[in-house]
């Protein structure tokens, strides 16, 4: 073998334990930001909060035996992924935009009475049998999963 294959072969064995024995960095800190907590378009933000708010409450209002098919099951899926889509999506922006007092800010936005009882009645109808996680997708799916991990399903609910 040539030199220029040993050298070549000592970059590639260096390269690999660089990355193999580098530090792990850290994990990415909140933004300090500008002071603001939100942004100019707040007002409609929490004009649109509170309506996404009713539509959910509409949705775990419907009875209980028309969750579990059809346009009905459709309209009461969809009324809790809106809201939890919503909920994580602002959850997981605002600190990243606005840091530490937009994080806060945010935090008590979706800590209302309604979203409580949204929560209480989501957990509710997950025990009962009538929702579980595989029915969300993305964002969604995420904060469905955080209020429900505690929950177990003791129901039949949708399944018979």
């Amino acid at each position: 073998m040539s030199k220029g294959w040993f050298l070549l072969l000592g970059i590639v064995i260096w390269q690999i334990g660089s990355w193999a024995f580098a530090p792990a960095r850290p994990p990415p800190s909140i933004p300090e930001g500008d002071g603001r907590a939100f942004g100019s378009s707040e007002k409609y933000l929490v004009e649109g909060r509170e309506k996404q708010r009713q539509s959910t409450i509409k949705a775990l209002d419907m009875p209980w035996g028309s969750r579990c098919s059809g346009d009905d099951r459709e309209q009461f899926i969809s009324g809790l992924n809106e809201y939890y889509y919503h909920r994580q999506n602002q959850t997981e922006t605002y600190p990243q935009t606005f840091g530490k007092a937009g994080a806060d800010y945010i935090a008590t936005q979706w800590s209302k009475t309604d979203d409580q009882r949204i929560d209480r009645l989501t957990q509710e109808a997950y025990a009962k049998g009538y929702l579980k996680p595989s029915d969300f997708s993305g964002a969604a799916a995420k904060m469905v999963a955080t209020v429900i991990k505690s929950e177990r399903v003791t129901g039949k609910g949708c399944k018979g």
